[in-house]
């Protein structure tokens, strides 16, 4: 059986990834002076403004010239020194307050910071190392990866921050086997022509792809609009959380509904779906099933989780319920035990705003640490 699916991503110049990153970057200053700092916060971004709100709690206060610093240092670190948003000139209105009490409540005992249903997925896609991640989504995120790591370095001129991809891929019983068609859409000067445009996008598309799956001309849509010069808040408004989807797993798997930017991790939205992530990947990675898919579900100030549920796609090599219970007798997945195991009082969060939370390379410094495959050696030898 063939088929075709489809996943898209956004870059870190995108409206609604602005508003991620600095919805993040808070959350870092937060937890750079206060780990134990409870954090929600949304961003809005439009034309040269941006709105802060949201709900804070910490030992350390953190004056308004350092949230109007950090701001500004998110928009000048993505690129924008545009006439209609410019890190210089952007005005930063701060509407943050104080956590609620009522909030407060059930964390301070330890309990889930909301109530809520969380998933975690990894896919063995057959012949490709993506990570354990879903192919389309991988591919997506990594053409805007390699575009904004060459604007950054100065290796490209007239590309703008702003873009969007999307990808197509064709299956066959399961297996990808090529390429049906590439969208991407990316903001550039107005001095450039649509050839120029689409001879840079082609280049950095066909870097990101593995070789030979290079779609024809014809299916590759590039600026399919002809023109794309207004771009970022300036011409899209952004909000945070609005990009579940890309963050995730491009539709290949259910997603909660809850975002992750922004959030402290004593929000379960966020920590239990990363502790989901780094399960489901040490099962596929241990080799107990090319596929496989996690949920949980937590009640605001409850520690123990109200639910566990495993669906492997019919690829496990072991009884599901055994993984199941594996799970239960050596995890815990109280809102705590997931701190302690991922390390997640750190200022970590910022790099996630963009291109994916998952999928990631762990680094000695914390970020990423739900994508360690340390669990894998330990799942071998119970099965």
């Amino acid at each position: 059986m063939t088929y075709l699916f489809t996943s898209e991503s956004v870059s870190e110049g995108h409206p609604d990834k602005i508003c991620d990153r600095i919805s993040d970057s808070i959350l870092d200053l937060h937890l750079s002076k206060d780990k134990y700092a409870r954090v929600a916060v949304e961003t809005l971004a439009t034309t040269n403004r941006v709105v802060i709100a949201g709900e804070t709690m910490s030992h350390t206060p953190i004056s308004t010239e350092e949230i109007t610093e950090t701001v500004r240092n998110c928009i000048r670190e993505i690129g924008y020194e545009q006439e209609g948003f410019s890190w210089k000139t952007v005005k930063i209105e701060n509407l943050l307050h104080n956590q609620s009490a009522d909030i407060a409540l059930g964390v301070d005992k330890d309990g889930a910071g909301d109530q809520g249903i969380m998933f975690g997925y990894a896919k063995k896609e057959q012949g490709f190392d993506s990570n354990y991640m879903p192919l389309a989504i991988y591919l997506s995120s990594k053409i805007l990866q390699d575009l904004a790591e060459a604007r950054h370095l100065g290796q490209i001129k007239g590309i703008e921050p702003d873009a969007k991809s999307q990808v197509t891929l064709e299956y066959d019983h399961g297996r990808p086997i090529g390429i049906k068609s590439i969208v991407l859409s990316t903001q550039h000067a107005e001095y450039m022509t649509e050839e120029e445009v689409r001879a840079i996008a082609k280049e950095y598309i066909a870097r990101a792809l593995p070789a030979g799956w290079m779609p024809e001309d014809k299916d590759l849509l590039i600026n399919p609009t002809g023109r794309f010069v207004i771009g970022g808040p300036d011409g899209d408004t952004g909000l945070t959380g609005r990009k579940i989807i890309v963050d995730t797993y491009g539709g290949y798997a259910p997603h909660g509904g809850g975002a992750f930017s922004g959030k402290d991790p004593t929000k379960v939205d966020r920590s239990a779906a990363y502790m989901l992530r780094y399960l489901a990947k040490n099962i596929v990675a241990a080799g107990l099933a090319d596929e496989c898919l996690l949920q949980i579900s937590y009640a605001i100030g409850i520690k123990e989780p109200l639910s566990l549920y495993i669906d492997c796609k019919n690829t496990a090599k072991v009884d599901e319920q055994k993984i199941l219970k594996f799970i239960k007798d050596n995890i815990d997945l109280t809102p705590k035990g997931i701190i302690n195991k991922l390390d997640l009082l750190k200022p970590i969060y910022a790099p996630t705003s963009a291109y994916g939370h998952f999928g990631r390379t762990p680094d000695d410094f914390g970020h990423f640490s739900w994508e360690r495959l340390d669990l894998s050696e330990k799942l071998k030898s119970c099965f």
